[in-house]
């Protein structure tokens, strides 16, 4: 496809051409909110029937196992998939929005000729006033009803044929992102009008992920967890269906991932394994392989963008910082895929907490930059009933008082072997045993980060000899978080 030049905010740009209805592909990115990679039956949760609908999905399609989110925190996520950017390069590292200066994969889309569509997450998924980068939106914020879901889509799709376009639709599902399903707080946030799942779980149908203690409290919230997970599958079934029902199933690629792991410890808003592993499943009619599973490559949200405009074949723009997967999708190899870099840098409280880790197929290590034995580490993952369970377990069982004490204070430095300890139950990070592997590690993350502009990089270069540098460094930037959520508030008065 041919390309014009043009000038956009000082820099040059290529301009896509017009596609045309009748050849271009469709493009349907689906994401859950905060579901676990291992939630979902067809990647092997535990619980019976959990997920039918995406798991039909999933026998039509590429699972990988390799797939991660670049950041797992709800609008950093979407900022990745949004701009094929770092948050440090996108300037998206916490609750803002978009800025004038990134050009957006919808905006790509939309130039290209592209009827361009959102549910849900509109605030995460929108650049700032004065930029309208998609033709239709649905601005649902409480309702988990899949027959909205459904009829919203159906209009979409309805006005893409009307309007003879392809088009590039992002469905965000609200499941299973608190309030949980059954939960007090559902009842107190939607004034009693409550959509249920098509199944309510118990606590004694549900199996606690490693990483959760057994505790009667957490058990019980992890069930209306998972009573959420059946709600968003419930949601998911009914996007496909009425994709179908439009005919449109056959030259439309669909993409389903989750946007980070479950809203528990040791989970959402963190580096660890199940903070950033995802469920992505890849349905491309006449190129995946049904049923197939990729067991080889790592990828990553920072991906997203290039790869789906290389699909509609569409120039990407200067300055991404991801590359396509394509070639994946074709059954072919790819090099450089043998680890995976995530971040963490502030919770929706405008709380800094820099976090940098490397995982390749066997381990993983983890910088926190922000533990310095004082300051506590507090998210919205320890509201609810499982943390305060934890919490008051900790004042009688002293291996609970150490894992408790361990979320909230971390050690600067973590090494996991993610193959035998998924759960990250057993730092080495002071093993000698594993001293080359860590090494290794710690050499990919700093060539990683210098290649990326990553303004970390040299505090954590010199951490050894100068120290004080990474808390200088920490300080910077909650004073600068501070100072940016005055102004929005200021902004909203």
């Amino acid at each position: 496809m041919l390309a014009l030049i043009f000038l956009s905010s000082g820099r040059i740009v290529r301009k896509p051409q017009q596609v045309s209805s009748r050849s271009a592909v469709n493009i349907l990115l689906i994401t859950a909110d905060d579901m676990n990679w291992n939630s979902v039956g067809a990647f092997g949760c535990p619980v019976k029937d959990i997920t039918p609908n995406i798991d039909r999905f999933a026998a039509q399609g590429l699972k990988f196992n390799y797939a991660h989110v670049n950041m797992a925190v709800c609008a950093p996520c979407r900022g990745t998939l949004l701009t094929g950017k770092y948050g440090h390069n996108s300037k998206i590292e916490g609750f803002y929005r978009v800025d004038a200066n990134n050009i957006t994969l919808p905006d790509v889309f939309k130039k290209s000729g592209y009827l361009t569509g959102i549910i849900g997450k509109h605030g995460h998924s929108t650049p700032e006033i004065g930029m309208a980068p998609y033709d239709f939106v649905d601005k649902v914020v409480a309702s988990r009803d899949k027959e909205h879901y459904y009829t919203t889509v159906k209009a979409f799709l309805d006005r893409a044929r009307k309007e003879q376009k392809p088009f590039y639709f992002n469905v965000n599902i609200l499941d299973p992102h608190r309030p949980f399903a059954g939960s007090e707080e559902e009842k107190k946030r939607n004034n009693g009008a409550i959509t249920p799942p098509s199944k309510t779980y118990t606590a004694g149908e549900i199996t606690l992920p490693g990483f959760i203690a057994d505790l009667p409290d957490a058990r019980k919230e992890v069930a209306q967890y998972y009573s959420s997970v059946k709600r968003g599958d419930d949601v998911f079934g009914v996007v496909i269906r009425a994709l179908e029902e439009a005919g449109l199933e056959k030259n439309t690629v669909v993409m389903f991932l989750s946007d980070h792991g479950m809203s528990f410890p040791f989970a959402k808003t963190n580096v660890y394994y199940h903070s950033t592993r995802t469920p992505w499943i890849v349905r491309w009619p006449a190129v995946v392989q049904p049923g197939t599973t990729e067991n080889q490559h790592f990828i990553s949200t920072i991906d997203f963008m290039p790869t789906v405009l290389d699909i509609a074949g569409i120039p990407v723009p200067r300055g991404v910082d991801g590359s396509s997967f394509k070639p994946l999708l074709q059954g072919k190899k790819q090099p450089n895929r043998d680890y995976v870099f995530t971040q963490f840098h502030e919770t929706s409280g405008s709380k800094r907490y820099p976090m940098r880790s490397v995982q390749n197929k066997k381990y993983g290590y983890i910088f926190n930059a922000w533990a310095n034995g004082k300051t506590p580490f507090t998210s919205e993952t320890m509201g609810g009933l499982t943390f305060p369970a934890m919490r008051k377990a900790a004042q009688s069982d002293a291996g609970q008082a150490k894992r408790t004490g361990f979320f909230e204070y971390r050690t600067q430095e973590e090494f996991y072997d993610y193959e035998k300890d998924p759960d990250a139950l057993n730092n080495l990070i002071h093993n000698p045993a594993y001293k080359e592997e860590l090494n290794n590690l710690r050499k990919e993350l700093a060539n990683w980060m210098q290649a990326n502009h990553d303004p970390l990089f040299e505090p954590y270069r010199r951490r050894m000899q100068e120290p004080q540098g990474i808390e200088a460094f920490v300080s910077r930037e909650q004073a600068e978080a501070d100072r940016r959520k005055k102004q929005n508030e200021k902004a909203g008065e």
